[in-house]
């Protein structure tokens, strides 16, 4: 096979690959379906390649992955302070992310990424020990990964 044919199927399997991803929008907001301080939805199931644009509807927020709570080897992220940020998800797994100044009032939100569930165990472990730090919604998280 010639080089300018091999470059010419590389070019069309990224336009391929890249067209089959979809954009999602998670809402930070004050108040929602689920209460204060919440991401809208908060739960999610996506692909791997997908992006999710968490957009700053009302200020004072951010969208962080938690350490420990993102597939091994998964790029993790910590946006700033209501500002928009957009973060692509190449690793199959369970991704719970934060609002970091409101983490006390349990603004937590859960994505799978494809069909994985592998880390799932280690999450749901971490997840009981964050929840004492939580002052309101104690149970949020663990409400949230059961929808999984």
């Amino acid at each position: 096979m010639n080089q300018a044919f091999k470059l010419l199927l590389f070019i069309f399997s990224i336009i391929i690959n890249t067209s089959n991803a979809a954009v999602h929008t998670v809402k930070m907001l004050n108040s929602g379906a689920d209460g204060f301080m919440v991401f809208e939805p908060a739960v999610m199931k996506i692909s791997v390649g997908d992006t999710i644009n968490f957009e700053a509807t009302d200020m004072a927020h951010n969208s962080a992955s938690i350490a420990g709570m993102i597939p091994a080897g998964a790029k993790p992220w910590n946006g700033l302070m209501s500002r928009d940020i957009s973060v692509k998800f190449e690793k199959e797994g369970v991704y719970v992310y934060q609002c970091t100044p409101h983490l006390l009032m349990a603004m937590v939100g859960v994505i799978q990424v494809g069909e994985s569930k592998e880390n799932f165990t280690e999450i749901k472990a971490i997840a009981e020990k964050k929840k004492s730090l939580f002052v309101t919604n104690k149970d949020r998280l663990n409400n949230y990964l059961l929808q999984l």
